[in-house]
């Protein structure tokens, strides 16, 4: 049975999953190891700093999709932040993304939130065939970025 719920309340996969982060974006983290990646992960759950949302199946985790105060240092005035969405390969192509993004979009409204950012290099195309809006483009990490924003 697939459940969404918050990481806090499953630590048993926070290592694995900051792990995963850490692979899965490696530009963002070049110059930080993943020890000290998931030391700040963990804090995160409890500081509010990187709120996860995690699609468990039988209590295997399959994705994730982020709430974070600042996913961007060059636009630090901006956020809340949809950050980190993934998920593993074998459960892709089933709208798994698309209900942690949107639950997370829900609860960013219910905290009183008028609008919600995210950064991608690849999947813009993805965000705005679901209602986000293309800010600026700008290089970060060696690529091509999109900022983007929806409105809650």
């Amino acid at each position: 049975m697939l459940t969404l719920d918050w990481l806090r309340h499953h630590p048993e996969h926070t290592e694995q999953l900051a792990e995963w982060l850490y692979q899965q974006f490696p530009y963002e983290f070049s110059e930080q190891s993943l020890l000290d990646w998931q030391a700040e992960f963990v804090a995160g759950q409890h500081n509010g700093d990187w709120e996860m949302l995690v699609a468990l199946d039988h209590g295997q985790l399959l994705g994730c999709a982020g709430l974070a105060k600042d996913d961007l240092p060059l636009r630090a005035e901006l956020g809340p932040w949809l950050a980190c969405v993934y998920v593993r390969p074998e459960a892709r192509g089933q709208g798994l993304a698309e209900r942690l993004v949107e639950r997370i979009c829900a609860t960013a409204r219910e905290r009183g939130h008028a609008r919600l950012y995210l950064h991608t290099y690849d999947r813009a195309d993805y965000y705005a065939r679901r209602g986000w809006a293309l800010l600026e483009r700008f290089q970060a990490w060696g690529n091509p970025q999109h900022l983007m924003c929806r409105q809650l």
